[in-house]
């Protein structure tokens, strides 16, 4: 199942990522089909994608020294290392229960650097640059580059 995993930079870029669970992750779950029944695979997607970044900044709220820019990992893991939850915040949301590694990676999606300020911001709560972010595109790299993958 193709899974959409709020990360850190600082934490992708260890020596040998391996990201741990269990972990909230996003995906195209049957409820997230049900809001958006007109949408096509495409779109589903992009909605999961989304909602991991917003995972993301939840991950920098409560990470002040990782660089401030909204990471998601798209991976491939087996159904069975995905569960649903009991409560989900938002209708993508699954628990990831296996570690994720790089052989699972299909690739990362990252904030430019110029977005540095309002991830920041939004991490801290600011609304306004909650909505500049919305309009913004997540930069798209293959598992290769994750060294190259600018901090700052």
């Amino acid at each position: 199942m193709r899974v959409y995993l709020p990360v850190t930079l600082a934490e992708l870029q260890n020596v040998s990522p391996v990201l741990l669970a269990p972990r909230v992750a996003h995906g195209v779950t049957p409820a997230l089909r049900a809001l958006w029944p007109d949408e096509d695979d495409e779109g589903w997607e992009y909605a999961a994608q989304a909602a991991a970044a917003d995972g993301s900044l939840l991950l920098l709220a409560g990470t002040p020294d990782a660089p401030s820019l909204r990471v998601v990992v798209a991976a491939d893991v087996p159904e069975a290392c995905v569960r649903g939850l009991d409560d989900p915040p938002v209708p993508s949301a699954v628990e990831v229960v296996c570690g994720v590694d790089l052989s699972q990676m299909v690739s990362v999606h990252v904030d430019e650097p110029a977005a540095a300020a309002d991830v920041a911001a939004a991490a801290g709560g600011d609304e306004a640059a909650i909505e500049r972010l919305e309009e913004r595109d997540l930069l798209w790299y293959d598992v290769t580059e994750i060294a190259q993958i600018p901090a700052r």
